[in-house]
Parts: C-alpha cells; sequence; structure tokens
C-alpha cells in the first residue's frame, strides 16, 4: 500500500477524513484497520459480539457514542465496570460539568466537587444516585425479588431509567442486550448495595450467577468478535470467557495501555493468542490513543450512510 503525503488527502468532510487515514500511516492506518475488521464482524450474521468498555468513557461525553453502537447492532452483549454503572444512571438525571486538568483540587474538594479528569462530578450526583438503587430496590424488594446477579441487577436499574439516546443502559434495554459487570461491586453501586444489605439482609448479590448465560451464549456462537476500548476487568473478562471456546474469531483494542509492564490492560492481540483467548487466525486490529478521540472516529467510520 503505498503511504500518502498527507497534504494529499481529503479532510473535508468525515467520510473523506474515514478514507483517508487508510495510507496515512502510524496510528490512523491502524485505525482503518480497526474499521474495516469492526464492519466485518457487523456483517458476520452468524458472530456473537461483545462490546467492552471501562467506566471512563461513560463519565465522557463518549457516552452517547457507546449508546449508538449498541442501537446499531454493534453489541449482543456488553461486558462493562461497575462505575460505567454510576455515571450512565446518574446522567440520566444530572450532568457533569466540564473544567480542567489544572484545577485547584483542595478548592473542589471544599466545595464538595470530585474532579475525573477535567470532568467534575459533584457530590450531589452520588446522593441522587443512591436515592435511585434505594428506590429500585426497594420495588424489587416489594415484588419479592432480593436475590440478583449483575446482569439482573442492572436490568433492574435499567429498567427504571427514563428515555435517554445517549444512556447505554438505556440502549441496551431497547435492544434486548444483556449488561454484564464482572466487578461490579469496586464502584458506587457496589457501595450502596453495602448500605442497603445493612437494613436489608435477605439482599443477595450472586457474582457468579451469570456465568451459565454466559456461557452459554459464548460457546453456541459459531463465531464471537469483541471491540474492546480500555482495559481493566471488562477487557480480562471478555478474553476470559471466549478462552472457553478456543478464542475469539475478531478483536478491536483502542488502548492507552503498554505491553512493557506485563499488564492484562496493555497486552497485545497476539499475545492473547498464546492463551486461546484469541484464535491463531483471528481477524484483529489494535489502536493506540485516548479513546475520546479514536472511539468517535472508529464510530464514524461504522456508522456513515
Amino acid at each position: 500500500m503505498e503511504i500518502r503525503d498527507v497534504s494529499k488527502n481529503d479532510f473535508t468532510s468525515v467520510p473523506r477524513l474515514i478514507k483517508s487515514l487508510e495510507a496515512t500511516g502510524f496510528q490512523a492506518t491502524e485505525l482503518s484497520r480497526a474499521i474495516e475488521v469492526a464492519r466485518e464482524m457487523r456483517k458476520d450474521k452468524d458472530c456473537f459480539r461483545i462490546l467492552a468498555f471501562t467506566s471512563n468513557l461513560v463519565a465522557a461525553g463518549t457516552r452517547g457514542i457507546v449508546a449508538e453502537l449498541i442501537r446499531q447492532g454493534y453489541a449482543d452483549l456488553v461486558i462493562t465496570a461497575g462505575g460505567a454503572i454510576d455515571h450512565d444512571v446518574i446522567k440520566c438525571f444530572s450532568p457533569y460539568g466540564l473544567g480542567s486538568f489544572r484545577e485547584d483540587d483542595e478548592a473542589l474538594r471544599g466545595k464538595g466537587i470530585n474532579r475525573l479528569g477535567n470532568i467534575l462530578v459533584r457530590d450531589s450526583h452520588y446522593a441522587l444516585f443512591e436515592k435511585f438503587v434505594r428506590k429500585v430496590l426497594d420495588s424489587e424488594g416489594k415484588k419479592g425479588r432480593n436475590h440478583f446477579s449483575p446482569a439482573t441487577l442492572t436490568a433492574a436499574l435499567s429498567s427504571a431509567l427514563p428515555p435517554d439516546r445517549n444512556s447505554f443502559l438505556v440502549a441496551a434495554r431497547e435492544r434486548g442486550v444483556s449488561v454484564y459487570s464482572p466487578a461490579i461491586i469496586d464502584s458506587s453501586l457496589g457501595l450502596q448495595l453495602y448500605f442497603y444489605k445493612q437494613d436489608h439482609p435477605h439482599l443477595v448479590l450472586d457474582q457468579t450467577g451469570d456465568f451459565n448465560s454466559l456461557a452459554t451464549s459464548i460457546l453456541s456462537a459459531k463465531r464471537t468478535g469483541a471491540l474492546v476500548v480500555g482495559g481493566g476487568s471488562s477487557k480480562h473478562f471478555t478474553l476470559g470467557l471466549n478462552l472457553l471456546r478456543g478464542g475469539l474469531d475478531y478483536g478491536v483494542y483502542l488502548t492507552t495501555a503498554s505491553e512493557y509492564d506485563g499488564s492484562l490492560s496493555g497486552a497485545l492481540p497476539k499475545e492473547a493468542k498464546s492463551w486461546g483467548k484469541i484464535k491463531g487466525k483471528a481477524k484483529t486490529a489494535l489502536v493506540y490513543g485516548d479513546a475520546t478521540l479514536t472511539l468517535p472516529l472508529l464510530a464514524a467510520g461504522l456508522l456513515e450512510k
């Protein structure tokens, strides 16, 4: 493939920009490859598609892009961290603020404001979240439902949310897509479950309760594919599930993590092949960069008419 001078590329519209990525070089070309693999994964009618992502994407404005990918059929299953559920629920009722990376953090603490990069989250947002969770759990308890798995708990929370085009939980609800969170208690939601259980000891969260349906979905699929944004528990759980069937057939990673420290977050697709988490002949792509930049470009390429 010819590497063109960037001055010869056409950036006058989003479709032309996406087309120009292929022969630009560096991460632009890798992003073009990621779009190609994700498109093929979507077109494969026998492929069971997993969308895995970290919590910070939901705190950021990329929340709406995740929702649209679900809505457009890029996910038969969502795997995410517990914090993503926190942020999505809260933002269905109240937006976050935008600050800077150079805020006076001690001053913010005095004002009851928490900083997530350059995004500002008020203590009052979490008070709102606590009331919402308690209301849902009270309602479920009146129906005799006190035993939850991460997926059934997420479904209960989703069912109580108002319409919101930018909510990934609402999009998953509308599409009938299950949302799994393997580390769900590592979140504000987990803390609220602990508090609630003090007065309602019959509340049970069965962390392994989703494994039967998960295994059935993965093992019965002819092929599986995953779009993995970020690392952590979402990525690890996605790959671990697919180890049971000999690996993914498609894999697209968007990441900022490096492999030098041996972390799962930084592990490359080719390393996953050594574990059987990705098949040897699988179609893969790896893009380095902040997902608030790479995910919108990927989505633009996937969702263009």
